[in-house]
């Protein structure tokens, strides 16, 4: 009679290693969740600034446009950590309801409570008395609202996301790609972030200004709830043979970025919310030039 096999002892090095790999994602989704807690802190001091609590005149307006800087590139940085914490999760197997959980609740205070911050106090809060009072007050409550209003589409966005096996959107694009179905709570926050950026923080002090970014904040909450197609980077593939032709174009992406981070963000942020535009509209054009779909058969009155 042949030997009972027997099956090898687990080695403990292996399993803490495997341990280890499977708490890597989550250092990210931390990572992601403290850069949007800094950036509600920074948030917050700028707006004091301005508001004359701390400082005051041209010195407490510089001081106060660097806190809301450095309060849209700690979002941009989370927009990178959010990338991050899923790619090494999907690349080492180590995906789990815990670290999906933890970077959903990560995302609503990032992506969601602190760019909604960030966005009141930089557009609305800091208008200057000099004007009609009224109109400042109803100014900075709506805009309070519309912040308000970007939170919930992106926690509704992140619960749809959730909750959906097959997505599919509105628009479908080519078979076999991967696409996000409205646009991806990171992608809403990074616009708003690329707009303050690209303005090196100083606060709006316009009125029409502060009603064009309303009119901003509010189209990126609808493209979140919107059931468009957005281009997803998972359909990336790193074995075929464009894969380097994207690490080149990588390249000078990274390059553009340290040289002209201003220009680049905020071109990379608002082109890629208007490339669910065009993808939209492209479909409903080609849509109402198709011809109409055939009859069924039955309804020829075919035996």
């Amino acid at each position: 009679m042949d030997p009972i096999p027997v099956a090898p002892a687990p080695d403990p090095q292996a399993r803490r290693l495997r341990k280890g790999m499977y708490i890597l994602p989550s250092l990210f989704t931390t990572a992601n969740l403290a850069a949007g807690f800094y950036a509600i802190s920074q948030a917050a001091l700028g707006a004091a600034h301005m508001q004359g609590l701390i400082g005051s005149g041209a010195d407490g307006v510089r001081a106060a446009a660097s806190h809301f800087n450095y309060a849209a590139l700690a979002i941009g940085f989370a927009v990178f950590f959010d990338g991050m914490d899923g790619a090494i999760a999907r690349l080492t197997h180590t995906e789990s309801d815990f670290g999906k959980e933890l970077d959903s609740l990560a995302d609503v205070v990032t992506f969601g409570v602190a760019p909604g911050i960030l966005a009141w106090m930089w557009g609305f809060l800091c208008l200057p008395t000099n004007f009609d009072t009224d109109f400042r007050d109803k100014l900075i409550q709506f805009g309070g609202t519309i912040a308000f209003a970007f939170l919930t589409a992106g926690a509704c966005r992140l619960a749809r996301f959730n909750i959906t096996l097959n997505p599919q959107p509105k628009n479908p694009g080519r078979p076999g790609r991967k696409y996000f179905v409205g646009m991806p709570i990171p992608g809403g926050a990074g616009c708003l972030a690329a707009v303050v950026h690209l303005c090196l923080g100083y606060p709006i002090q316009n009125p029409l200004h502060s009603i064009l970014w309303m009119a901003f904040i509010a189209f990126c909450a609808f493209l979140m709830v919107s059931t468009w197609r957005f281009w997803s980077s998972k359909s990336i593939d790193f074995h075929s043979r464009q894969a380097a032709r994207t690490f080149v174009l990588l390249a000078f992406v990274i390059a553009g970025m340290w040289y002209f981070h201003r220009y680049v963000l905020f071109i990379i942020a608002v082109g890629y919310m208007i490339s669910g535009v065009i993808s939209r509209l492209t479909y409903s054009f080609k849509k109402g030039t198709l011809p109409p779909a055939a009859p069924p058969q039955e309804a020829l009155g075919a035996s």
